[in-house]
């Protein structure tokens, strides 16, 4: 079927809300359509351009933020925390891996989540699932679970808001790497972690301080003192997509203008459904969970129809497979596509596979995460795939939800701070710990 923003309505879909005012649908989408782009064409070319480099083994990419962004946590303390926690790995890993890292954020439009089931039932009450901010209210309430689309104009304007700040955050000084020292976060309290990373400061001091005296500085170097990180979600939630999908005056392509980068869940990666067809028309990077479950027949298709030009830089596959499965189906995965020549960025998600309950609540072991990380690089490097990349749930924040890592959070302690609506994160301790763990993996990659 030819491609046009709104042909996805022609296909079977997933994980779509059911809005009970189509009229108020059709409004919010019509207001939608007609708001300027969050992010623009040119951002998009630039970021294919870097993952290009991460398909050739030349880069690594760094993929991480909220599970799904909230309104009522939204703030800049919140967002600028985040940020500072990805310049921090950004610069473990380049440094002690020895690897140019591109910085993609899952922020700026993270509000839409797929459920394992349209309802949800509590002490015999049963109701529509939260599906993020931008469906339906976190509250187990009638009024709040319903599906109410003026939530996307809401989705929309904090988005616009969260990126004007990274756009300042990373050009304003922030990212300037005399700050190296002042980038902790301030709760950082393991004293093993904070002198490694205080060393790695040091270190890079004295490489700026060399540099210097042979006249490479901020000035003539805005690399120095400036940085780029973009924005990426699940492209669920299809009406807000294709509101936000524009034409490029210059080179007259689709482009999605609500993120940087999109990819598409395990549960709605169906070769022939809506999602996999809507994406297929637009120019962005796109990216691709794969479970456990999945044959390498299902990925060479789904590369036909999002890659179909086979081009460098445009398609992520992301395994989520969870520790504990990954070593079964992984190595005849990449055996299989090597065969094929596929341009193909493989990055390792290691929080879906490994949630597991404690409790009443939802959980990640680090030593889990760990493992499936570990592994993810050891499957690629022994059947010759270049492991390009990481895909985390995490947070700037303190927060207590993932148990165990050097910040020694237990199943006791997890109700101190466990504050995510959706599934757990890293907090800074554990993501930073984990940077450092990888870049040994990294370097190792690359050589």
């Amino acid at each position: 079927m030819a491609w046009s923003k709104d042909s996805w309505k022609k296909y079977p879909i997933k994980q779509q809300p059911v809005y009970e005012d189509k009229a108020s649908l059709e409004l919010v989408t019509t207001r939608l359509a007609k708001l300027p782009p969050l992010v623009f064409a040119g951002e998009v070319r630039a970021l294919k351009n870097k993952l290009a480099k991460v398909s050739r083994g030349e880069a690594f990419l760094l993929q991480g933020g909220d599970c799904a962004e909230s309104f009522l946590n939204f703030g800049a303390d919140n967002i600028r925390d985040t940020f500072k926690l990805m310049l921090q790995m950004a610069i473990v890993l380049t440094f002690s891996g020895g690897c140019p890292v591109v910085k993609v954020g899952r922020v700026a439009g993270q509000f839409a989540k797929p459920r394992s089931s349209d309802f949800e039932e509590i002490n015999g009450k049963s109701l529509p699932s939260y599906r993020g901010d931008i469906v339906n209210g976190f509250e187990f309430d009638e009024e709040a679970r319903k599906a109410d689309p003026k939530r996307m104009i809401d989705a929309y304007y904090q988005s616009a808001t969260t990126l004007n700040l990274l756009r300042a955050f990373a050009r304003g000084g922030l990212a300037d790497l005399r700050e190296v020292h002042r980038w902790n976060l301030a709760f950082l309290k393991n004293a093993e972690l904070g002198d490694k990373y205080s060393e790695l400061s040091e270190k890079i001091t004295q490489a700026i301080n060399f540099i210097e005296a042979c006249g490479i500085n901020a000035t003539n170097t805005p690399s120095l003192r400036e940085t780029s990180i973009y924005t990426s979600h699940e492209a669920l939630l299809l009406p807000y997509e294709e509101a936000l999908t524009r034409i490029d005056s210059i080179t007259l392509d689709a482009y999605n203008c609500s993120a940087h980068m999109l990819w598409i869940g395990e549960r709605t990666r169906g070769v022939n459904e809506a999602h996999a067809h809507f994406l297929s028309g637009v120019k962005n990077p796109l990216g691709v969970k794969i479970g456990p479950s999945a044959k390498a027949d299902e990925i060479k298709a789904l590369a036909s129809v999002l890659n179909k030009d086979n081009e460098e830089g445009k398609l992520n596959i992301i395994i989520r497979m969870g520790a504990d499965k990954i070593a079964d189906s992984l190595p005849q995965i990449f055996r299989e596509l090597k065969k094929e020549g596929l341009n193909l960025i493989y990055s390792i998600d290691p929080m879906h596979g490994n949630t597991v309950k404690a409790g009443n609540y939802k959980t990640r072991a680090f030593d889990k995460i760990m493992q499936e990380v570990r592994m993810f690089f050891e499957i690629a490097m022994s059947e010759g795939v270049y492991p390009g990349g990481v895909h985390l749930e995490m947070t700037g924040q303190d927060v207590t939800e993932c148990t165990g890592g050097i910040s020694n959070v237990t199943e006791e302690t997890l109700r101190k701070r466990y504050e995510t609506q959706c599934d757990p994160r890293l907090n800074a301790d554990q993501a930073l710990e984990l940077a450092f763990l990888m870049a040994d993996l990294v370097k190792r990659a690359r050589t």
